[in-house]
């Protein structure tokens, strides 16, 4: 029960627990449906290459909220940069291509630069997420136009603000762009509709897939729970990935994190640098106002929660 406590305490160390659960579970599943062993190595490596990145950037992030906003700018530009020079596929540009492996920018870049902005509110960081409603209308991308619209109004819904309505509005035109034009793109084995497709080749696979993404929302209702003053945060980070979890159940989306493809899981990974360092009413009480990096000392490096 200590170490139980311990970890709902921590947003960082619950989250890697879960990712890296997920990803087991997701493992499991390809390995019962007969997947290529490269792609169990591809997501293992992805866990790996995203927890790394957390460990490295999660000290960089204390450096404030000019660092965020710079970071902000940068994915808004790489994720337009895709919409108009990446791979494309029947004149969808979602994808660019690393050591032969293809990645998806937005399933990377996207969830983190949402739940910063659930954070940071302001003229940047809405420029950015303007940005990237406009790249995801440029690519079409309907599963990362509609994860902007879904976390943006229950954002609106909770702490509503100029820059949170701006950024609505924006999200809202991007998604009804991606509507006009057509998605054919055809079910990946592996990658897309395993939420169905698991449970018809066998129940343990089926349960794999269901519990893996089961546990990519818990840090978001375990903090809702237990941080107050934080709400707006988890709700923005389980907003996120429930509409990744959604996208993939209506269409031929990736099925994050449990499915084949390493995007998701280093979105994910990067997507906990946001939460704040605890999630108890003690931490609460000493924490910054709203705007400001957490500068409260962990209780214990992350690198003995990676271990």
């Amino acid at each position: 029960m200590h170490i139980v406590n311990a970890a709902t305490r921590r947003p960082h160390a619950l989250g890697i627990v879960c990712l890296t659960s997920a990803v087991l579970l997701g493992t499991a599943y390809m390995a019962i449906a007969g997947a290529p062993m490269r792609y169990l190595g591809v997501n293992l490596g992805a866990l790996i290459i995203g927890l790394t990145l957390l460990l490295l950037l999660e000290r960089a992030a204390r450096s404030g909220q000019g660092w965020t906003d710079g970071a902000n700018l940068m994915m808004a530009g790489a994720l337009l940069a895709t919409a108009l020079f990446g791979s494309q596929a029947d004149g969808i540009a979602r994808w660019v291509y690393w050591g032969g492996l293809a990645m998806q920018p937005s399933l990377i870049l996207l969830p983190t630069m949402l739940v910063a902005f659930s954070r940071f509110r302001n003229v940047p960081a809405t420029v950015s997420i303007v940005a990237a409603a406009v790249a995801m209308a440029l690519q079409p991308d309907r599963a990362m136009a509609a994860m902007l619209v879904i976390c943006l109004t229950a954002l609106a819904v909770m702490r509503p603000d100029r820059h949170v309505c701006t950024a609505l509005a924006a999200s809202a035109a991007s998604f009804a762009a991606t509507l006009i034009r057509a998605d054919r793109l055809p079910a990946i084995p592996y990658v897309d509709q395993i939420l169905y497709s698991s449970f018809d080749l066998h129940a343990v696979a089926g349960l794999a897939v269901l519990g893996g993404l089961m546990l990519l929302v818990v840090p978001s209702v375990i903090g809702w729970r237990r941080a107050a003053e934080s709400r707006a945060i988890y709700v923005a980070f389980g907003a996120v990935w429930f509409a990744a979890i959604l996208a993939a159940a209506l269409g031929n989306y990736p099925t994050p994190v449990v499915g084949y493809g390493g995007s998701a899981i280093i979105g994910y990974a990067l997507s906990l640098l946001a939460l704040p360092k605890f999630s108890s009413a003690n931490a609460l009480a000493t924490a910054p106002k709203c705007g400001a990096i957490d500068e409260m000392p962990t209780d214990g490096p992350l690198s003995v929660a990676l271990a």
